[in-house]
């Protein structure tokens, strides 16, 4: 009988004692783990809302189309933004691949751009880097694209460089070779000013 009423007390002590060290327990961790700083939180991006709603834009937009003559045209951008209130459709920081059924491939950046629906094309402006994989560099102020086509169409004084040297010229043309179908040409308008460099 004394037996049971020890094994009745420990049960019974047990009842209280185990609660009480689980409590200890949980307030340490409690006590010991790393205090959260609301400053620390991940912050919210700062977007004016009504700036939004008055300007929409899309960031980092991509377009892929092909011509009526077969090429493949890329467009991609950092900011776009649609036509609204009679502005027309804009892009900041566009860059165009235009890669022709020949093989050749041409690549142009510019700060700006604004798109004319109505004729089919996108002037770029703000500085124009042009690439080619036939070996030319060019740079002018602004470059007509039409997206119906492969054309390139520059708007002022052109300065490249190529496999024969340094040119300068009123103007420049990329665009389908009409005496030779299926292959593509540039060629440069105006005043034209060729600095040969042999081996170039």
């Amino acid at each position: 009988m004394a037996r049971v009423d020890a094994h009745s007390r420990v049960v019974g002590w047990l009842k209280v004692a185990l609660p009480l060290a689980a409590l200890a327990i949980l307030s340490t961790l409690f006590l010991l783990a790393d205090r959260i700083d609301p400053e620390d939180a991940l912050p919210y991006a700062e977007v004016d809302v009504e700036d939004l709603a008055r300007e929409p834009r899309m960031t980092a937009p991509t377009y892929a189309g092909t011509t009526s003559d077969g090429a493949s045209l890329t467009l991609s951008a950092d900011e776009a933004r649609p036509e609204s209130d009679g502005n027309p459709a804009s892009a900041a920081g566009l860059r165009l691949e235009l890669v022709t059924p020949d093989g050749s491939t041409t690549e142009l950046s510019a700060a700006s751009a604004v798109m004319d629906d109505a004729a089919e094309l996108i002037r770029m402006s703000g500085g124009v880097s042009v690439t080619t994989t036939t070996g030319y560099e060019l740079k002018t102020a602004e470059i007509a694209a039409r997206l119906d086509r492969s054309s390139l169409e520059s708007r002022g004084e052109v300065t490249a460089i190529g496999p024969a040297g340094s040119i300068r010229a009123d103007g420049m043309v990329l665009g389908q070779d009409n005496q030779t179908p299926g292959s593509y040409v540039l060629v440069f308008k105006g005043n034209v000013r060729l600095v040969y460099q042999p081996g170039g």
